[in-house]
């Protein structure tokens, strides 16, 4: 019987750039199975596996596409599941996810990725070297339910130290939000989506742990000790789920504190323009009187010289002024003039 489970497709908007990775095929032979690793492969090699290990064309189909949806398919002798993850957990800003496929059975496990996976790359290091014998053995001496649990485990490991990074970056960002003399709007706005890119990989993933829980246990004998590890990696999930919802609503406080600011900042600018335009009209309608070729007091056709030669300029600045020093002394009075 077939079983099916397919969650939204990820999408990712930011351009991306190409990377070549030599193709490679591992081979690490354990004491009850055979751990089979493809990165970056030709199709050739996952159809010879294919036939060797009797896996489903739209499987393959699945593998050799760079960005499939997740899902997991259940057969008698196998399952199969694809994943998704970050590629780096060194920077908080992620081009693409990276897909990992999976078959596992009684006596293999198969993994295909394109070896931007940087926890997988050193665990199967490990098992082609001698460097650390003690952990090879934990990993290819009992059975592909337990390898398969500490593969998922490591890439777990790694979310959870991108969400810590998350966190300073936080602290950061928050500084930047009360620094007048920082714009950090764009800021805002990118982290927020490198969240949401986090969440839409992490949160189907526990689902699909869950479901790999349930099969993996037919092709171990183990099953206590399957459910305990498993349990302890959907925990570590549970938190990197947990701390994206908390910097989520962070940042959404952050976003709002910004715009807050920035209103405030740019009503403060308005309303000293507003005071500045408003203290210049009286001097604005008297300067437009006096410019008109008429007679008034002062002006074309008087020969008032009280205070020299000139007496109507001085008239015209005194008009002016006294109306704008009222006008100030009055907003002062109602508070729009802050010391």
């Amino acid at each position: 019987m077939r079983k099916s489970f397919i969650t939204n497709r990820l999408r990712s908007n930011k351009k991306s750039v190409d990377i070549t990775i030599e193709n490679r095929i591992e081979t690490m032979q354990g004491e009850k199975f055979v751990w089979i690793d493809l990165q970056n492969p030709d199709r050739n090699d996952v159809e010879k596996l294919a036939e060797k290990y009797n896996f489903n064309e739209l499987n393959i189909e699945d593998c050799m596409t760079k960005f499939e949806l997740p899902k997991l398919d259940s057969y008698d002798n196998h399952f199969f599941v694809i994943l998704h993850f970050p590629p780096l957990a060194q920077k908080i800003g992620i081009s693409k996810n990276s897909q990992l496929s999976i078959f596992v059975g009684k006596d293999f496990l198969v993994t295909v990725h394109q070896g931007d996976l940087k926890p997988l790359v050193e665990l199967v290091e490990i098992c082609k070297t001698n460097t650390d014998q003690q952990r090879k053995d934990r990993l290819l001496g009992k059975s592909s339910g337990l390898l398969l649990h500490e593969i998922l485990d490591m890439l777990v490991d790694d979310l959870l130290h991108t969400s810590r990074k998350i966190i300073a970056n936080l602290d950061d960002i928050e500084d930047r939000v009360f620094d007048e003399s920082k714009p950090v709007a764009r800021n805002i706005a990118l982290f927020r989506i490198e969240i949401n890119k986090l969440r839409r990989i992490v949160n189907p993933l526990k689902k699909f742990v869950l479901e790999i829980t349930r099969n993996v246990k037919q092709f171990s004998s183990e099953d206590d000790k399957l459910t305990l590890f498993y349990d302890d990696v959907i925990d570590h999930i549970d938190k990197v789920i947990e701390t994206l919802e908390e910097s989520r609503e962070t940042m959404e406080i952050y976003k709002d504190t910004d715009f807050v600011l920035s209103s405030e900042k740019t009503n403060k600018v308005l309303a000293v323009l507003t005071i500045i335009f408003t203290l210049a009209i009286p001097a604005t309608v008297i300067g437009t009187f006096y410019g008109m070729n008429v007679n008034l007091p002062g002006g074309i056709g008087s020969n008032s010289m009280i205070l020299g030669p000139f007496t109507t300029f001085i008239i015209i600045i005194i008009v002016s002024a006294i109306p704008a020093i009222m006008m100030f002394v009055y907003f002062k009075k109602l508070g729009w003039i802050s010391s």
